[in-house]
């Protein structure tokens, strides 16, 4: 009777008694569920966060004269992945290493790299200033027009978007190139008296292109991924090589050949000048960095991430070469030896282990930095190539600028980079030196890219980046022009021959090939862009000078205001 009066006055009370394994359920379930609800609240703060970013960022696009096509996906890390694996430090002073030992061997490979890593921070730091400024796809042929004046602009930011994209083209065309020499050269270590003919070069080289290609077009969405693993695998391969180097190398040089041993008896150049000459091998290496100001519009917030890679990538990038040339030295066989080879790594690598599998494994590690940097560097020459092609400056423009959205990419503009260097690959046939010649043009037409905007930013006094979030201060007149001296500089060096004397095979094509894309640019000008290209399409020119997006602060996209007024800003009337 109690039992049922219990029952009756306190009902809740009576089942918890009779059941207390339901209550402790019961229990569980409503800390699921809020466990659930507060899982969901931060997950849905999260999606509005990035919500908010990509909308504040899209904003500023508009502002800057163009819609978003493109899906932003890509972090901080993705991009600094990006660059680092264009510039793949460790395959592209594998690559370029008959250049340096040719001009000077250690201090030539050393302090060469030291000399120009310095330089490329403080280009780095310039372009950084800009893209925090104007974040687009475009990158520094935007930068150009937008410093410009209204007369100057269109011509301007013409000539500095063709230099970007011949640039774009051939850094990746080098990459994959000397990818396709680098994993012939495989075969000799197992087979010495193997010399690939050029014809089965080339069709390696394309075979290289296709696969990245490919990648490309069907693995978009995992290009973040891509870039962060380019990143481990990088500094992994760097630390084997290392320490397998170190601890197998029959013997070791003394620290008098590695830091200050000098030879350019071999280039034929004057001592002295032969180490400019060798300044190539850093320079090619050290100069992809800026392509990736065309990933900005897949980027949240482009006005504080990509201007953070572009330096840090630099930086991280001039760390490993340091840590990868040092020890290479310690333990550098006769460089007579491999002098006789195009590709002499492996056959380094060969020599220091002291048996064939060995150095396979070695070159295994920076043929897969080679693939990464292959796949990066189609990406940026892809999407460098749609936004030039966006503002009509490219021959059949209205296919090249199309965005196919089942892939959220631009399918032709990837299809047309791809081309165009299985094309230039051809010059193989001609030229047995055409790898120098690909590392040079690519040096030389990136640099003056990058050098363009910087001039006229110096030219109008530095007025439009004053309160640029990345702002250089008072150092940014020292900085600039120290990018413009060295890549004055370096047009003419990158020009020369590696080797003398020079016949028609060893000559440097470089200028060659810059004098034919000059060509080509020039009569697009004069037949069709001179009345037709005006420069980027800005919805409002005055605001994107007078306001930067972004300043680093907690709500991305905020509008920077700034006290400057340029001179001769368009008008919607010079617009049109």
């Amino acid at each position: 009777m109690a039992d049922k009066r219990i029952s009756k006055e306190h009902p809740q009370e009576s089942r918890t008694l009779e059941h207390p394994q339901q209550q402790h359920s019961a229990n569980a379930s409503q800390k699921h569920e809020m466990s659930a609800h507060a899982a969901n609240t931060m997950a849905s703060d999260g999606d509005r966060r990035r919500a908010s970013a990509s909308g504040a960022a899209d904003q500023a696009l508009a502002d800057l004269g163009y819609k978003s096509e493109l899906p932003r996906n890509l972090s901080m890390m993705s991009i600094l992945g990006l660059s680092f694996a264009i510039m793949a430090v460790p395959y592209g002073l594998s690559t370029t290493m008959y250049i340096t030992l040719n001009n000077g061997q250690s201090v030539s490979v050393l302090w060469g790299w030291v000399l120009v890593s310095l330089i490329s921070i403080c280009i780095a730091a310039s372009l950084a200033e800009m893209c925090a400024v104007f974040p687009t796809a475009g990158g520094v042929y935007y930068w150009s027009a937008m410093l410009s004046t209204p007369r100057w602009a269109a011509p301007v930011s013409f000539v500095d978007g063709w230099l970007t994209l011949v640039g774009n083209w051939t850094v990746t065309l080098s990459i994959n190139f000397g990818g396709a020499q680098l994993i012939l050269s495989a075969i000799t270590l197992f087979n010495p008296d193997y010399a690939p003919a050029p014809w089965q070069t080339v069709l390696c080289f394309w075979a290289v292109m296709v696969f990245c290609a490919l990648v490309n077009a069907f693995g978009s969405r995992y290009l973040h991924l891509i870039n962060q693993i380019c990143i481990y695998w990088t500094c992994a391969s760097v630390l084997i090589i290392l320490v397998t180097l170190l601890v197998m190398a029959p013997e070791r040089r003394s620290g008098e050949f590695v830091f200050g041993h000098y030879d350019a008896s071999a280039s034929g150049w004057p001592s002295a000048w032969s180490f400019f000459v060798g300044l190539l091998s850093p320079a090619y290496v050290l100069t992809g960095y800026g392509m990736v100001a065309a990933m900005c519009e897949e980027v949240q917030n482009p006005e504080r991430e990509v201007p953070k890679a572009i330096v840090l990538s630099v930086v991280a990038a001039g760390i490993t070469g340091l840590i990868f040339i040092i020890p290479l030295l310690f333990v550098m066989p006769d460089i007579a030896t491999l002098l006789k080879e195009a590709q002499p790594i492996g056959l380094l690598f060969k020599t220091v282990t002291g048996s064939s599998a060995g150095g396979f494994g070695l070159l295994f590690l920076i043929l897969g930095i080679m693939l990464f940097s292959g796949i990066g560097g189609l990406t940026a020459a892809s999407r460098c190539t749609y936004a030039f092609a966006r503002d009509g400056a490219i021959p059949g423009h209205h296919l090249w600028s199309r965005v196919n959205k089942k892939l959220n990419m631009p399918v032709w503009a990837l299809v047309l980079s791809t081309v165009v260097d299985c094309l230039l690959g051809c010059i193989y046939f001609g030229s047995t030196s055409a790898f120098n010649s690909f590392t040079g043009v690519a040096t030389i037409c990136l640099g003056m890219s990058y050098c363009v905007p910087v001039m006229v930013l110096l030219v109008r006094r530095r007025e439009a980046v004053k309160h640029s979030p990345y702002s250089l201060g008072k150092f940014g007149l020292i900085i600039n022009i120290i990018c413009v001296v060295w890549i004055m500089f370096a047009l003419v060096i990158f020009c020369m021959p590696v080797t003398l004397p020079v016949d028609a095979s060893s000559m440097n094509y470089a200028s060659v090939v810059f004098a034919g894309f000059a060509a080509i640019a020039v009569v697009w000008y004069l037949v069709y862009a001179r009345r037709n290209f005006h420069g980027p399409p800005v919805l409002a020119r005055t605001e994107a000078l007078h306001s930067s997006p972004g300043q680093g602060g907690e709500e991305a996209g905020m509008r920077l205001e700034t006290s400057i007024s340029p001179p001769e800003l368009l008008s919607e009337k010079d617009i049109r």
